[in-house]
């Protein structure tokens, strides 16, 4: 359950892909260079049946408020709306958007660190977030 890791602090440790990643969604140069540069902190918070996942850097703070199995709309980091849909499969939330094209996103939780990955058409990113002391 995801629930135990609410309320730590992860960091962006390694990146893998993330510049292909943004490319492919039609993100531009600038932003796409703006979003390598930044190690943001991730936290996933509850209240009630309602989850919150923030993700905190010098470039962009951003926060998605949801509950599990229910679509809600969605504005990305990036500024494309979507329909988002997110699901849990043990210590996993698995985050499937939908918009001009389909991303996946999975964030599987373990006590030190968050590894997630991102997929869109054939590109496949990993991000390994470590947790904060």
């Amino acid at each position: 359950m995801v629930d135990q890791f609410q309320g730590k602090k992860f960091k962006l440790s390694t990146s893998d892909k993330f510049d292909e990643y943004m490319k492919a969604l039609g993100v531009g140069l600038l932003t796409r260079k703006m979003g390598n540069a930044v190690s943001p902190v991730i936290e996933l918070t509850k209240n009630g049946d309602e989850y919150t996942l923030t993700s905190n850097s010098t470039f962009k703070n951003s926060a998605i408020t949801f509950k599990l199995n229910k679509e809600f709309d969605e504005e990305t980091p990036d500024g494309r709306h979507v329909k988002s849909l997110i699901t849990q499969e043990g210590n996993k939330l698995i985050h499937v958007q939908k918009g001009d094209k389909e991303t996946k996103i999975i964030r599987e939780f373990k006590p030190d660190e968050v590894v997630m990955t991102l997929t869109v058409d054939d590109i496949v990113c990993k991000r390994v977030y470590k947790a904060e002391s």
